[in-house]
């Protein structure tokens, strides 16, 4: 099990992860170009079946575990008047996703994904980060490596999401601390903030980024993040150390992870995006991680979502690539 020690070893880990097998992904193209199909015909579903090959280290990977990981943290900054909904509703939609009445719970059950949620300290928020850093060294270090401890090695793809109501106002403010800009570039409704609250999360993001930066990426995540984002990363870094491909949410997931990529890109090579959420400033991030998502449905709900609906695309991207008869077997001419 992968254990963080120190926050500043994530930026040298890069060089001591597993890599993409370029022989596995070769071989899996000579498979594709072999099936009873013109070369490429299948577009992204073939870029698909290619890039869960390299990270599996087969020709003809499969899905025979996937995961889902679900991590529920409540935040300080909600003391600025960010959220339209109270702290409360993060543990009644923990409740509710136990007793599987969430559109994750449906999404997982049909695509086959084991569901956990892990719920963080829901009782001890963050501290609000426009008054104080969001989390100490050691809090910081604590979600990490509880993010880190849930992945389970056996899997084949992980997929992550996250609850916590508040959060999209921290998506964007990492953001902001990671890539620059102004606050209306990452900030939107949320859980459908009024004009009002909009001005008020700008005003709150406004106020965290001048206490806080500037910093490292891995301070910008302990100063203005949450518990949350911080499991996301150990379960992004967990996932890599055994060669699992992971599938991100939608804006706040992917700004979470958005940290590990502002250390080193290279971390997250092994990741894909589930889906363009319609909250603004995912489309942004996106082309800051030149990352292309895996569908655009307009869905802005969270939870892991978006991520579970792509898990169904990963499936039918091996069905055909597993499933389908090459020339040879078919006994179709090539040419």
């Amino acid at each position: 099990m992968m254990k963080i020690e120190r926050l500043s070893d994530i930026a040298g880990l890069a060089d001591g992860l597993p890599t993409a097998d370029i022989a596995a992904r070769d071989a899996a193209l000579a498979r594709q170009n072999s099936l009873t199909k013109p070369p490429g015909a299948l577009g992204r579903l073939e870029e698909l079946a290619l890039f869960l090959a390299a990270w599996r280290g087969t020709a003809q990977p499969r899905i025979a575990r996937a995961q889902a990981l679900i991590f529920a943290g409540n935040h300080g900054v909600c003391a600025q008047g960010v959220n339209p909904f109270p702290q409360a509703v993060t543990a009644q939609m923990v409740d509710n996703f136990h007793h599987g009445g969430a559109a994750i719970n449906q999404l997982c059950t049909l695509n086959g994904a084991d569901l956990q949620v892990i719920a963080l300290e829901l009782d001890h928020p963050t501290a609000d980060f426009t008054q104080a850093p969001a989390m100490t060294g050691t809090e910081t270090l604590g979600a990490l490596n509880a993010g880190a401890a849930a992945v389970d090695p056996r899997a084949d793809v992980l997929v992550l999401g996250e609850m916590g109501i508040g959060n999209s106002t921290v998506a964007a403010a990492l953001c902001l601390a990671l890539f620059g800009g102004d606050p209306a570039d990452w900030t939107g409704p949320g859980t459908g903030s009024d004009a009002e609250g909009m001005a008020r999360k700008r005003a709150a993001i406004a106020a965290g980024i001048a206490r806080h930066t500037p910093c490292s990426p891995m301070e910008a995540l302990a100063r203005l993040g949450g518990r949350e984002q911080a499991a996301i990363c150990g379960a992004v870094l967990a996932a890599r150390a055994a060669r699992i491909p992971v599938l991100l949410d939608g804006f706040i997931c992917t700004a979470a992870a958005a940290v590990l990529h502002a250390t080193d890109p290279r971390l997250l090579q092994h990741c894909l995006v589930g889906h363009a959420s319609s909250e603004p400033g995912h489309r942004r991030l996106l082309t800051a991680l030149g990352k292309v998502p895996v569908l655009d449905f307009e869905m802005r709900l969270g939870e892991g979502s978006g991520a579970a609906l792509a898990l169904g695309i990963l499936r039918a991207a091996l069905a055909c690539h597993n499933g389908m008869a090459t020339f040879a077997e078919a006994g179709v001419s090539e040419a």
